[in-house]
């Protein structure tokens, strides 16, 4: 049976027509709104107290405050980013008793408040006098008082960063267990010890799991550090509140400190997105890429 070739052709052009997403049009009227909003308010507000905001955000002891608050963030997330290693290391070991006691230490310092540590540590004195060197159960070598041993600035260092390498802990762990265990399997072939199969294999390929979250808890460490305003340590803070406590201007010197913080995670969060990008080579990063672009022409 022949067909009528006037029935056959090629077919009609597509005419696409673009999905309308009305939704997004009000959500993004209903954001610009509240942005315009939110300017009007605080810029026409004189309680703001803008100028006198900029008047002490350059002062001598801000900035002081400022330079103790970084040098404070960076310790504390080296002694935890050091401690973390070393715990998971610990929990990853077929010795019980190393496993165990790993597991014991992060479980205290996760289920207690930050503040109630770094409290802890500036009231030691109070539980033991006195701190010495010795042999267990047996005569002492030396001995320290307490309060001079754990200074403000000891038990600053000691509540943040003994409290941040519980978490680091887990960061690392998890990092450790998402490396191919043929990685480590063909290391042991090729004659490589435990430690160096971790310092030479492991922990390389891990770093792209364990660089994010460890990049948001140094921007957390940032802000946890106005915690050690209370043990007392001079940082930003503790310097705001010396502040306003002569000038009575409490919410503007919040405000200020607050936009200090601010400026100091952003900072952060660029050098985080560059230390990401590096370690993220070799691997699908461009799939991600691929998934945001499609998600966005939706």
């Amino acid at each position: 049976m022949a067909l009528d070739s006037g029935q056959i052709g090629r077919p009609a052009r597509i005419r696409a027509v673009p999905v309308r997403h009305p939704g997004r049009w009000v959500t993004a009227a209903i954001v610009c709104y509240l942005a315009i909003f939110g300017v009007y308010v605080v810029s026409t507000n004189p309680r703001f107290e803008w100028a006198a905001q900029w008047h002490y955000a350059f002062s001598s002891s801000i900035l002081d405050g400022v330079r103790s608050t970084l040098i404070m963030t960076f310790a504390a997330m080296a002694i935890g980013i050091i401690g973390g290693v070393i715990l998971a290391i610990m929990r990853l070991s077929p010795n019980p008793i190393l496993s165990r006691g790993a597991w014991f230490f992060i479980w205290v310092f996760r289920a207690t408040p930050v503040l109630v540590q770094l409290l802890v540590w500036s009231y030691l004195g109070s539980l033991f006098p006195s701190l010495g060197v010795g042999i267990p159960f047996g005569p002492s070598f030396h001995r320290w008082e307490t309060n001079q041993l754990i200074s403000a600035l000891m038990a600053a260092l000691l509540g943040l960063g003994l409290n941040e390498a519980a978490y680091m802990a887990e960061i690392v762990r998890a990092g450790i267990v998402s490396v191919d265990a043929g990685q480590v399997e063909a290391s042991s072939a090729l004659g490589f010890s435990r430690l160096r199969t971790m310092r030479m294999i492991v922990l390389p390929q891990a770093m792209r799991v364990i660089i994010p979250p460890t990049g948001n808890e140094t921007i957390s460490m940032l802000k946890t550090t106005s915690l050690i305003s209370v043990v007392p340590y001079y940082e930003l803070l503790y310097a705001t509140r010396a502040i306003y406590a002569n000038t009575y201007q409490v919410i503007p010197m919040l405000i200020m400190a607050s936009l200090w913080y601010a400026a100091m995670s952003s900072v952060l969060m660029v050098g985080q997105f560059y230390i990401e990008r590096h370690y993220s080579r070799g691997f699908a990063h461009a799939g991600g890429n691929a998934v945001r672009r499609r998600w966005r022409s939706r």
